[in-house]
């Protein structure tokens, strides 16, 4: 899990340091938006923000659509929250915890492991719209 707060924590660091050197200097309420924004990039970048990953096997036996992410991925960050409401009714598996996730990931995305890959009904797409994913998973289950 080390590898997951290691954006997050990068973010929150500089935020701090950023902040102290601009109060430093006397600008308190920059130092105070300073802070802010790294804060909120942190958290944006932080496991916290996706569900709970599942491992790769978990994922196909519960027979949902999968979403294949890992932290520190903007392009995963914007599916999640463009996701908001439905995100829910996928299985989230994160590759870096997770090496035959990984492996699927490589098998769809032609050997690299670009992600979000999503996988429906045994059919993978790498990096697609947030629009097609919300449409998909608008008709799916709904997660335990």
């Amino acid at each position: 899990m080390l590898r997951s707060w290691r954006f997050p924590g990068l973010y929150l660091l500089i935020g701090v340091a950023l902040a102290a050197w601009s109060a430093a200097d006397g600008s308190r309420g920059l130092a105070v938006v300073q802070l802010a924004v790294f804060v909120l990039l942190a958290l944006l970048l932080s496991p916290l923000v996706f569900p709970r990953s599942v491992s790769a096997a978990e994922a196909v036996t519960r027979g949902k659509p999968t979403v294949y992410w890992r932290p520190g991925c903007q392009y995963c960050l914007r599916l999640r929250l463009a996701l908001i409401g439905t995100a829910r009714r996928a299985s989230w598996v994160n590759i870096w915890t997770d090496p035959e996730a990984a492996a699927a990931v490589r098998a769809v995305a032609n050997g690299n492991e670009t992600v979000p890959t999503v996988v429906v009904d045994g059919v993978g797409r790498v990096n697609p719209g947030p629009q097609w994913v919300r449409e998909r998973l608008r008709t799916g289950p709904v997660a335990e």
